[in-house]
């Protein structure tokens, strides 16, 4: 089986626990209703709150987490994969994993990803973030084999790690690359489709990528603009800003046949470090 639907959740996730919870049950319904067979929410599913203490006044282990343990339930019920585009999860007093979730139609988590490469920057219109302060990086690459495809997991700014994406896809044999986002608006407006479009088209493979969109409770805006992607890097689905549910149908065959087209991941070549050449000075002595 190649072919099935796929739903994007686009949310705009609130500072407490409970509105999201019951925000992205309400869109993993509609996106099931409307025959998805595999469902992904956005990056930060369970909250968005910029205050270290309020935050993780508010976070618990995995064991305890009620968004978790409800959207198991919801998959179960739906009989869909549901892919949680990422929730905050308590490590430590001070630290917590940005952590990736997949849950099979029974209900069960059959993979987890932690996001790898965390958002430490300042932008130019003043906004600043430190996700290494709160947050503790994962290690490792994961895949799935879903009954239709291989799917590749990331999160958010990993996006901007083409290695990443090279070596789910490569090595791990992913046909579906995936980022879950909240992407600020204004690297959004820069960066968001061309960062995906060349994801896809590097690999030859699908791209999916739910997001947070629209201005939150703290004023913050993320981008919005949930996005599917083909092989050919191609838009075939996308979202404007506010909560929404889109679907795409896709084949994964055509994964192969572009590949076939342009088998760029067969011809890497490996090569020494760069050294510098001797710089030109001018004219000849």
């Amino acid at each position: 089986m190649t072919q099935f639907r796929a739903a994007l959740v686009q949310m705009r996730s609130a500072r407490a626990v409970e509105p999201n919870i019951a925000a992205a049950e309400a869109l993993i319904r509609e996106a099931a209703g409307k025959g998805a067979q595999y469902v992904q929410t956005p990056e930060n599913t369970n909250i968005m709150e910029p205050d270290a203490e309020k935050l993780f006044g508010a976070l618990v282990p995995e064991s305890e987490d009620p968004t978790l343990a409800r959207l198991r339930a919801v998959a179960a019920e739906l009989g869909i994969f549901l892919h949680i585009g990422s929730l905050a999860i308590r490590e430590t007093a001070t630290k917590a994993a940005n952590r990736a979730f997949l849950i099979a139609p029974d209900g069960a988590v059959v993979a987890r990803y932690d996001k790898i490469h965390l958002f430490d920057v300042n932008l130019a219109n003043g906004e600043s973030y430190l996700e290494s302060e709160r947050v503790r990086p994962g290690a490792e690459a994961v895949t799935y084999d879903l009954p239709f495809g291989r799917l590749g997991f990331a999160v958010c700014y990993d996006m901007r790690f083409p290695q990443l994406f090279r070596a789910l896809s490569q090595q791990g044999g992913a046909e579906i690359l995936t980022a879950p986002a909240a992407f600020t608006k204004t690297t959004g407006e820069a960066h968001w489709h061309v960062l995906l479009r060349a994801r896809a088209i590097e690999n030859g493979a699908f791209v999916l990528a739910a997001a947070q969109g629209g201005t939150h409770e703290t004023g913050r805006q993320t981008f919005g603009h949930s996005i599917v992607i083909d092989p050919w890097g191609r838009v075939i689905a996308e979202a404007g800003t506010e909560p929404c549910v889109i679907t795409a149908d896709i084949d994964t065959a055509e994964v192969a046949l572009v590949r076939g087209r342009i088998p760029a991941l067969k011809h890497d070549r490996p090569f020494a470090p760069p050294t510098l050449a001797a710089s030109f000075r001018g004219a000849a002595e």
